[in-house]
């Protein structure tokens, strides 16, 4: 009897322990740009975050469930000029963290997690734009309600045909196919234009691809192959994003000769080439690469997951590789291997029109998605007040409300809901997230 209550005290412990056992937040950086502020808090685990903004006076409130902080903020602003003063508040939900961002201005929001990479571990990032000077940047087009500008990288070309299938179809040729099918359905989409990398059989270089990527001042960069392997066996698409390792090799060799280079980083690029300041270049050019690679992320998962519905998956979910034309980190990018070329049926597929539609539309529609629930200042997706989701096999309203960061309450409202029953086929409204 005496064992059996020890048993029960211990659990009892444990399960207090474990209980108290939750998130923290082990420090926070600010990073001040000509255009922009980003914060980022380091986290001891992925967060559980929730975030509102309020007026008169401007505020942004984050809330961390489950969580504890174990930072000073004092003396961390410096001469930020947006952001007034970072302090605690308290929150009605027991073991949430409330910080609160007093701001100087109204500013345009980025909210979002990264995973571990490198010297980083768990993050929550937080972005606050200019409004009124987001435009004068050398990466964002100046006109309002601008159109998303997609690169499309066809591989190979030229005296490069990339891996040969066993019935001799060339990567380069159904890559081209691929990638001028997907400017279609790009171009044919209101608030969208494609931007191709070649549109002919003709040698682009890696280094070329990017450069082309950038003077079209390019918002995303889609990289179209075929994979092989050198047995038949193998199949199914992939999708890729850069290594971690790469991005900061090529930043790295970027920053030391940057004042010769003549392609600039993003926003502040201007800054990061002419400044005398390392610091200040390596501040600025960090901050541009973890953004980059945050949009990377979110859209090969949409992609990927919009190419399930129409092929095998060699890979089920994101990949990282060493992609020479993924490399720069101010290109916001993705590798997809539509297939193996090397195997006997996907070479066949692959070179079929309508399976080449198929991936191309797949693909468009993962974009499309993406930009969607993420669109890019002053274009004009940002300018849309709703969406439309059409309801498929395995859909609830609840899984629809937490893809668009909305809650169930304003989905039925929108779309003059009585019930949280839906339907497969059935299409909602969706708004636009508070």
């Amino acid at each position: 009897m005496n064992i059996r209550w020890l048993l029960l005290a211990v659990l009892l412990i444990a399960s207090v322990f474990f209980e108290a056992q939750g998130n923290s937040i082990d420090g926070v950086r600010v990073w001040p740009a000509p255009e922009n502020t980003r914060i980022v808090f380091d986290l001891s685990e992925q967060p559980d975050y929730k975030y509102f903004s309020l007026k008169n006076p401007q505020r942004l409130v984050i809330d961390f469930n489950n969580s504890k902080n174990h930072v000073s903020f004092k003396n961390i602003l410096k001469k930020d000029k947006r952001i007034k003063l970072i302090r605690t508040s308290k929150s009605r939900v027991k073991g949430t963290t409330r910080l609160v961002l007093e701001l100087a201005d109204n500013y345009s929001l980025a909210v979002f997690p990264l995973a571990p990479a490198g010297q980083y571990g768990d993050r929550l990032v937080i972005d606050l734009f200019d409004e009124e000077k987001i435009s004068q940047g050398d990466h964002t087009p100046k006109n309002d309600h601008r159109d998303i500008l997609i690169a499309i990288d066809a591989g190979h070309g030229g005296e490069d045909p990339g891996s040969i299938g066993g019935k001799g179809s060339y990567e380069k040729r159904v890559t081209l196919a691929i990638a001028k099918k997907l400017a279609t359905y790009i171009n044919n989409e209101k608030g969208m234009k494609a931007v191709m990398v070649r549109d002919g059989d003709y040698y682009v270089s890696v280094g070329r691809r990017s450069e082309i990527a950038r003077k079209n001042q390019v918002d995303f960069l889609v990289s179209i192959h075929a994979d092989a392997f050198r047995t038949p066996q193998p199949n199914g698409a992939s999708v890729w994003i850069v290594s971690h390792k790469r991005v900061e090799s090529e930043m790295a060799k970027w920053l030391r000769n940057r004042s010769n280079n003549s392609e600039l980083l993003g926003g502040g690029g201007g800054v990061i080439k002419n400044t005398r300041d390392d610091n200040l270049a390596k501040t600025l050019a960090d901050m541009n690469k973890e953004h980059s690679q945050g949009v990377s992320i979110s859209m090969a998962s949409s992609v990927l997951k919009q190419l399930k519905k129409i092929t095998k998956m060699h890979k089920k979910v994101p990949q990282h590789g060493n992609f020479g034309v993924l490399k720069s980190s101010d290109i916001p990018s993705i590798l997809v291997e539509t297939g193996f070329i090397s195997n006997h049926r996907e070479e066949q597929n692959l070179n079929s029109s309508a399976h080449q539609r198929k991936l191309a539309k797949g693909i468009f529609k993962g974009i499309k998605d993406h930009f969607m629930i993420q669109p890019p200042m002053g274009s004009y997706y940002a300018s849309i007040e709703t969406r439309q989701h059409k309801i498929t096999r395995g859909e609830s309203l609840s899984v629809v409300a937490q893809r668009y960061s909305v809650s169930i309450r304003q989905l039925k409202m929108a779309n003059n809901l009585t019930s949280n029953i839906v339907r497969i086929g059935q299409t909602l409204t969706i708004p636009r997230a508070d």
